[in-house]
């Protein structure tokens, strides 16, 4: 019979070890997505802000009725919003965001996954 200090780990042992490992390296790579994102978002608002500015500026100039003006400057608006929020807010606030989202609207979230995946599928299919 071996001694107690040379007894190898059970299997079970080093199955949770492992699982210990992945679920750290997991742990670590959401972290460093949500810096990455963070980090990112002051760029991201930016960007959103030129657009909803350039947007606001050539709705004046739109040919044809008013409404395509009024549309044009909602949708500016809108840029503008989401710009500020997603300076305002983190990459952990945003998560929470979109899962509150989908638990309140599951349906149109579930359909819009599907066209997410469909599309996303489509844009790595190569045709011959």
């Amino acid at each position: 019979m071996p001694e107690q200090g040379n007894l190898e780990p059970s299997v079970g042992g080093k199955i949770a070890d492992t699982a210990t490992q992945v679920k750290d390296k997991l742990a670590d790579m959401g972290r460093t997505a949500g810096n990455k994102i963070d980090e990112s978002r002051d760029a991201a608002a930016t960007g959103l802000q030129k657009a909803a500015t350039a947007l606001h500026d050539r709705a004046e100039h739109l040919p044809g009725v008013e409404t395509i003006s009024g549309i044009a400057h909602d949708t500016a608006n809108k840029l503008n919003a989401t710009a500020d929020y997603v300076r305002d807010n983190n990459a952990k606030k945003m998560m929470a965001d979109v899962e509150e989202l989908v638990k309140r609207n599951p349906g149109p979230s579930l359909m819009a996954a599907v066209v997410v995946g469909f599309l996303a599928g489509r844009a790595f299919t190569q045709y011959d």
